[in-house]
């Protein structure tokens, strides 16, 4: 018999043509546009959006920070034609922000920043009446303080007098600009102000609502405030949906998300006559330090200025997905390269199916790690993650080769240690589930990163494993599915998902405990 006839061509090329649909669909079913009606034209301008100077390698946390005026010289030029208002929240270094605003015609609600500082606030007051004074064209309105209640930095009664300090030196219309049950429940503050700023965000509250019950939440807040505060007008200060980060029960973030949440809030706040302010111009990696990665992520524009497709056109969640399907591609065959001939019928159908779960699961944490890590440290902890699955699929796909010459013996290799590939899946798992169960809303679920080191040592158990470590690890990963589902609700997918993968993780663990193989 031939080498040729003893190969499994069927099996293989059907798998392998399985495992290449596979591959190619998970790409463009996260890819592909979808159309929605327009939120703006050319011709028709938005309200307000609210804005930040930071460039995407900047935060207000440096010591100090510089701001760029081309920088703002050139948000200003973008935002001027989707927007006829910018939103601002401090006075700090923004002191050019009105001269910006006059040259490209927006107007400006500007901001002073609030908090348990006398000495800060009196600085930004000062400043915050001298701008709008000295610019009574283009400062349409002042905003004193933001979520400063909410950050428990002053008392309602102080809020109040600063407000009627503010009132009795301005022009403007003065408001202030907390999410909405602040107002209800300091309502000594609601008299002091000319209107009411409230923030409507429907992803970050105590109860989080999905995209599809969002706006009509939006709505029902609106008409209580409309009523309950009449006849001091509404201005919606903050609401908008993030394009990136994890799931908060049914809140999904994502770029069509985003699209569907601002575009279908823009008809209704249209049709109803509502003032808003959209939140917010352009992603701002610096909040991801406070916020986690979804902090980051809740521009109209990314951090580039590169239009997300949020308020008009097609929208996808992931537009570079042709780069991923390429990059998952060379590592599916790169794969498929190093195991050469499957090993036997058997063989030939999973090789091509474990080479395109391996590239596809090493693609999503890739794009988990770009969205989420923000240090040296996180990168690196990201590096080992992919370095550990590129070891496990190695092994796993070798496993399943004709080995011979220097196959074989990279085969013993990874086989002699396949204890400790086993150990820092399980030191990855645990370290994840702990930070899941104990600092857990502010982090992404990490799911496809142990989804193939999971099933590959579930299916393939090791014997070499040191017994103590691999037992406590196993222990703890168990131990918190239960309290993080909890937490997350079983509302929650993601952490649905999660769950799966750490008991899938653990049945690995144990099973490798109680198993015993020679190399």
């Amino acid at each position: 018999m031939t080498s040729s006839a003893r190969f499994p061509v069927f099996p293989y090329c059907l798998a392998l043509l399985f495992a290449v649909l596979a591959l190619a669909g998970l790409w463009y079913g996260l890819g592909k546009p979808v159309v929605l009606p327009d939120a703006a034209t050319p011709t028709h301008k938005l309200q307000c959006a609210s804005y930040t100077p930071f460039d995407k390698d900047q935060s207000p946390f440096d010591k100090p920070f510089t701001l760029r005026p081309e920088r703002m010289d050139a948000d200003f030029a973008l935002l001027a034609t989707r927007f006829s208002c910018v939103r601002t929240y401090s006075m700090t270094g923004l002191e050019g922000i009105p001269d910006l605003a006059r040259k490209h015609g927006l107007k400006l609600m500007l901001g002073a920043w609030v908090n348990g500082n006398p000495v800060d606030t009196g600085k930004e007051i000062t400043a915050l009446v001298m701008a709008a004074n000295a610019y009574p064209d283009v400062v349409e309105a002042v905003i004193v303080g933001n979520e400063t209640l909410l950050r428990k930095e002053v008392t309602g009664a102080q809020l109040a007098k600063l407000i009627g300090q503010v009132k009795a030196q301005v022009k403007q219309p003065v408001t202030y600009a907390d999410v909405w049950e602040f107002w209800l429940k300091h309502p000594e503050v609601a008299p002091a102000v000319d209107f009411l700023t409230i923030h409507l965000l429907p992803y970050w509250e105590d109860e989080p609502t999905g995209i599809d019950a969002a706006l009509a939440h939006v709505a029902d807040i609106r008409q209580v405030f409309g009523t309950r505060f009449a006849p001091k007008d509404i201005l919606i200060g903050e609401t908008g949906w993030p394009s990136e980060g994890r799931q908060r029960e049914t809140a999904l973030p994502s770029r069509v998300n985003e699209a569907r949440f601002i575009r279908g809030f823009v008809h209704m706040a249209e049709e109803n006559g509502w003032r808003y302010n959209l939140i917010e111009a352009f992603d701002q990696p610096w909040k991801r330090e406070s916020e986690g990665a979804v902090g980051g992520y809740w521009g109209l524009f990314d951090a580039d200025r590169q239009d997300k497709g949020v308020l008009a056109g097609p929208v996808s969640n992931l537009p570079h997905w042709t780069l991923w399907l390429g990059v998952t591609g060379l590592l599916f065959g790169a794969t498929l390269l190093l195991a050469g001939r499957p090993a036997s019928s058997r063989a030939a159908w999973l090789l091509p199916l474990v080479a395109a779960l391996g590239a596809g699961c090493i693609g999503l944490w890739g794009e988990l790690a770009r969205i989420t890590s923000r240090f040296v440290g996180e990168w690196a902890w990201a590096a080992f993650l992919v370095g550990l699955n590129l070891i496990v699929l190695a092994h796993t796909a070798l496993a399943l080769s004709a080995r011979r010459g220097g196959r074989e013996r990279l085969f013993l290799w990874l086989e002699r240690r396949g204890g400790w590939w086993l150990a820092a899946a399980g030191f990855a798992g645990a370290v994840l589930m702990l930070g899941l169960v104990f600092d857990a809303r502010y982090r992404s679920f990490p799911s496809a990163v142990l989804l193939l080191p999971a099933l590959a040592y579930l299916c393939r158990p090791v014997s070499n494993a040191p017994r103590r470590e691999i037992a406590l690890l196993a222990t703890l990963i168990g131990a918190g599915i239960v309290p993080q589902l909890v937490e997350e609700t079983l509302s929650n997918l993601q952490a649905i998902g999660w769950a799966a993968v750490s008991l899938t993780l653990g049945a690995a663990l144990w099973r490798s405990l109680r198993y015993s193989r020679p190399v």
